[in-house]
């Protein structure tokens, strides 16, 4: 039988989600969790993967387990037993088949920058208080919409069949002191929204104008983007599925 858990994580602690030797990650956290209160070895996969110290308030992966389990108890004993930096939110039973990877239709990440030093916001966003034109970093993001090869924004020697990437929202909101950078796309390459969003920074800080920006995904070049944003201000925020995915309800 195949379960879903739906998670939560600070991403602060960790080499990011995919077990890596050597280094302590979500997966290898999840999967001793799951080994340990089930009483089997047994490894998750997950939806996709996130890099060091970046957070997901939602991330879906899939474990399968040859019995029967109540989804309430299981929940509470792997919160018991994981670092209180990760968060089983729920788990449910899906169709045999069911990839939590390539089944996924869409993903949804936030970028947090924070407008004013604070003592408490900087580990969970990035602080940058210079003047940033809020309009043209939005101008920059409707850009996004006209392409879908992004290999300008992906991390290099990365082994990917394709850089092609359908990108459904992309846009720049303003809250109180804080701007938030939403985006959502079927699929996303490594380092991607964090490329984009230091490019985008450089855009609304003037630094480069909305022609150049073209220019930069155009040529398809890693090294003419700008700085990757740091890590600690992205979010895996959701994951979509088709609705019919499981036996026991529907979504």
């Amino acid at each position: 039988m195949r379960y879903f858990i739906d998670l939560s994580y600070n991403g602060r602690a960790y080499h990011g989600w995919q077990i890596q030797p050597d280094v302590v990650t979500v997966q290898s956290e999840l999967n001793h969790a799951l080994s340990t209160v089930l009483r089997a070895p047994l490894e998750c996969m997950g939806a996709g993967r996130t890099d060091t110290g970046v957070h997901a308030k939602r991330m879906l992966a899939h474990f399968d387990f040859d019995k029967q389990i109540d989804p309430i108890d299981l929940v509470y004993k792997l919160n018991v037993y994981l670092p209180k930096d990760i968060h089983v939110n729920t788990i449910k039973k899906v169709h045999a088949d069911i990839h939590a990877r390539f089944d996924a239709l869409s993903r949804t990440y936030i970028y947090e920058i924070s407008r004013t030093k604070d003592a408490f916001s900087y580990l969970n966003a990035h602080t940058y208080t210079l003047p940033l034109d809020i309009d043209l970093m939005n101008q920059a993001a409707k850009i996004l919409f006209e392409y879908t090869d992004f290999q300008s924004f992906s991390k290099v020697k990365t082994d990917v069949k394709t850089y092609d990437c359908h990108i459904m929202v992309a846009e720049w909101i303003e809250s109180n002191n804080k701007l938030v950078f939403k985006i959502k796309a079927d699929r996303f390459l490594r380092n991607m929204v964090r490329a984009i969003v230091g490019t985008m920074i450089e855009v609304g800080a003037k630094k480069r104008t909305l022609e150049q920006f073209r220019t930069i995904i155009s040529s398809k070049n890693r090294s003419n983007a700008g700085t990757s944003a740091p890590a600690q201000g992205l979010y895996l925020t959701n994951i979509e599925y088709p609705k019919s995915i499981y036996l026991d309800e529907k979504l």
